[in-house]
């Protein structure tokens, strides 16, 4: 697989991958998530990245993959979406829960499972990533994974925000997951 995908990323796309991996299978044994699987969606995460947006969306009409008019207006999603295909058929993933987690790596989703949260962060936390919050979020991710996520999706929203950008609206069901969640164990 990394000779493969060492075909269709370039260098520093590649290396990130292997962190975001890396950085996958560390939070795995933190939380009690399968390792092999968290490594492996951490390492096919980004298989779709080497093409560009317009080889991304003839490549999704190919292959079946829908894409919405919001995908579509945020197209740094497109490669998580094209990607769970690509991981299934050029990788021969069959693993649902490895499958979704490239799906939303970039967008999220409500109701993530653990090993989608893991990789979901992991691709923002991975030691390679220089953004303003990187730091905050390095520091959360080891506390508590939910925390992280949610950190990670506000600083999103504002990234959207101040760029005026389309803000998915995967993004904004797993916001709202993760404050029902809060607000829920707080009656509990």
């Amino acid at each position: 697989m990394k000779e493969q995908l060492k075909k269709v990323l370039d260098e520093k796309r590649y290396k990130h991958s292997i962190g975001v991996a890396e950085e996958a299978k560390r939070l795995a044994a933190l939380y009690g998530a399968d390792t092999d699987k968290a490594y492996l969606a951490g390492l096919l995460h980004d298989c779709a990245k080497g093409y560009s947006i317009s080889e991304q969306v003839e490549l999704c009409k190919k292959n079946g993959v829908k894409l919405d008019s919001e995908t579509l207006n945020c197209p740094a999603a497109i490669h998580g979406f094209l990607g769970a295909e690509l991981a299934k058929t050029e990788y021969g993933i069959d693993d649902a829960d490895v499958l979704n987690s490239i799906k939303y790596h970039t967008v999220g989703n409500a109701k993530m499972t653990l090993l989608e949260k893991i990789v979901y962060i992991a691709d923002m936390t991975e030691k390679s990533r220089d953004f303003d919050g990187a730091d905050e979020l390095r520091e959360a991710v080891n506390r508590d994974l939910d925390e992280a996520v949610f950190i990670s999706v506000r600083q999103q929203f504002m990234l959207q925000y101040n760029r005026r950008g389309v803000i998915h609206p995967n993004m904004i069901y797993m916001w709202n997951d993760l404050i029902l969640n809060k607000k829920q164990e707080k009656r509990d």
